[in-house]
């Protein structure tokens, strides 16, 4: 079994994944699924290819599971999520068999993903885009209302 597959059978990672899900049962804004989470994973996935970067497709995957999942801790306590997300990825990878190195490159990832004016991992860029365009915006029913400014909206199709 491949490592990442190992992250979404993570206790902590499902009671996480839970809580987002129940948090956002009626939210009309984008998701924070499993769909979001994949497509994530598959536009990185495109661009580490691309650039011939020396990433694997389990730690994009990981980044993928992982980016979003410290939500949880945002919608009980306001924790930003990126931090949340660092804390319980950190537990994870480790019990999934990720080394130390590949641990610290994520959670770097995972740090930096809201945050595009200052990313302190090469790699960032390429999932800070990748987190944006896997946004459908033009087709979204909650457009108008979205407190995404204009300039951060995917208006287009791409990849």
């Amino acid at each position: 079994m491949e490592r990442y597959q190992k992250i979404i059978q993570h206790e902590l990672y499902k009671s996480a994944y839970e809580k987002i899900y129940k948090a956002e049962e009626n939210r009309e804004f984008c998701h924070h699924d499993m769909e979001h989470f994949l497509a994530v994973a598959r536009l990185t996935y495109i661009f580490v290819l691309e650039q011939n970067l020396p990433m694997s497709k389990d730690v994009v995957y990981a980044l993928g599971f992982l980016h979003d999942i410290g939500r949880c801790k945002e919608y009980e306590d306001g924790t930003p999520h990126e931090e949340a997300g660092m804390d319980i990825a950190g537990e994870i990878l480790p019990a999934c068999g990720y080394d130390k190195e590949e641990c610290a490159m994520i959670l770097q990832i995972i740090g930096d993903h809201r945050n595009k004016d200052c990313f302190l991992h090469p790699c960032s860029a390429i999932f800070y885009q990748a987190d944006k365009i896997s946004r459908n915006c033009q087709e979204c029913n909650a457009y108008h209302q979205c407190y995404w400014s204009e300039e951060k909206k995917n208006h287009k199709y791409t990849y």
